[in-house]
């Protein structure tokens, strides 16, 4: 018997036995006890209530079997679906683990494309390199110590020294290996006797010797690049103090890391300041001249026109002669004094045009005076910059 047909059983008899006590009517003990149609109802309804009790028990366990019967069925189907969700959840790791197989495949196959694409890269460099210092070799004249390359801009505008910069600690030490993995060539000695190998260590000696050389030049050549870059630096200087000088600043004031300040409005001034920035900016810097010069040919241009545009009248004669005639000369025809009066307004305006042009004249022979006087003094500095250099250099030597 198993435990459900025990719990089964021992429910019905608790049924039972609670519906009996319920149904069971208060006995009096003076009441009808020895009466023989007492007795037959009291058994009549004992029996109609055992089988309205076997009617209860019967449905009772029809429910009960329906209901076990719906719980079998739950219960193979949730067997099932745990079947299926592990063998989805199987399908879904392997599925997962192939993905991580590909991704990791693919990451290392990128990964090699990378070093063979960077060592081919550093071949090439390390080609350019050797024939660069092969044709220094054979160059006889002796030619500046460096060239100015322009800048490059590389990938994300950054130049190749600022993309060597950027490189992890990781990636200098990989370059490395690759650099040196074509450089140092491994050494084929198996099999070899003692006058191979001695021809062999006589190769290494001279490869070593011809190396030391060549890193030794480099050296020199390094020192002589930083002297010239430090002399440059002078000259840059030299020129930017007399750059101050002529805008009438303070000697450093162009040499220091930021350049000096713009003084754009007066302090002054009370109301609003509506000009531009450019404006501002060239307001003190200078070239009066210039300026006056502007408003000298405009203030001409103005009365000129002004002039040509007047309105001629003749002067009315007084007693039948026109005023400032002299005696003795003949009379004028009505338009040959016109025309004298436009000569003479011709004359006078080809008279100021030769001073304006004069001046203008004298101005710029003075502006080129100054400029030479400029010049003469730069090549002064220069010639004794030379000799300051020549002089150090006899003394190095």
């Amino acid at each position: 018997m198993s435990d459900d047909e025990e719990y089964t059983s021992s429910e019905e008899e608790e049924v039972v036995e609670e519906t009996r006590e319920e149904t069971k009517p208060p006995q009096t003990p003076a009441e009808g006890e020895g009466d023989p149609e007492f007795i037959k109802r009291q058994d009549q309804k004992r029996s109609d209530l055992d089988d309205q009790l076997k009617e209860y028990i019967t449905e009772w366990r029809k429910q009960r079997s329906k209901e076990e019967d719906e719980l079998k069925k739950l219960k193979e189907k949730q067997a099932k679906r745990k079947v299926t969700r592990a063998e989805e959840e199987q399908k879904m790791a392997q599925r997962k683990k192939e993905e991580e197989e590909r991704r990791v495949r693919e990451a290392e196959e990128k990964k090699q494309r990378e070093i063979e694409e960077k060592r081919m890269r550093l071949e090439e460099a390390e080609k350019k390199r050797q024939a660069m210092l092969q044709a220094m070799k054979d160059k006889d004249k002796k030619g500046p110590n460096f060239t100015i390359a322009k800048k490059d801009a590389g990938v994300l505008g950054l130049s190749s020294a600022a993309m060597e910069r950027n490189k992890t600690k990781e990636q200098l030490e990989e370059e490395k290996k690759i650099s040196l993995s074509f450089r140092i060539k491994p050494l084929a000695i198996e099999g070899f006797g003692e006058a191979k190998l001695r021809e062999k260590a006589q190769e290494l000696w001279e490869l070593i010797v011809k190396l030391e050389t060549e890193k030794y030049d480099l050296e020199e050549r390094q020192k002589r690049q930083d002297y010239d870059l430090k002399e440059l630096k002078e000259r840059q200087k030299q020129q930017l103090r007399h750059k101050a000088l002529k805008k009438g600043l303070d000697p450093e004031a162009l040499t220091g890391k930021y350049p000096p300040k713009i003084q754009v409005a007066s302090k002054y001034e009370r109301r609003v300041d509506t000009r531009s920035y450019d404006d501002k900016k060239k307001l003190f810097e200078g070239g009066y001249n210039t300026v006056y010069a502007e408003t000298l040919e405009k203030t001409w241009q103005e009365r000129q026109e002004r002039f040509t545009q007047r309105t001629k009248s003749k002067l009315p004669k007084w007693f039948g002669e026109r005023p400032g005639k002299k005696a003795g000369e003949p009379e004028t025809p009505e338009g040959e004094e016109d025309a004298k009066a436009d000569e003479d307004i011709v004359e006078d305006d080809e008279e100021v045009e030769e001073e304006v042009v004069e001046e203008e004249d004298e101005e710029a022979e003075e502006d080129e005076e100054e400029e030479e006087e400029e010049e003469e003094e730069e090549e002064e500095e220069e010639e004794e910059e030379e000799e300051e250099e020549e002089e150090e250099e006899e003394e190095e030597e």
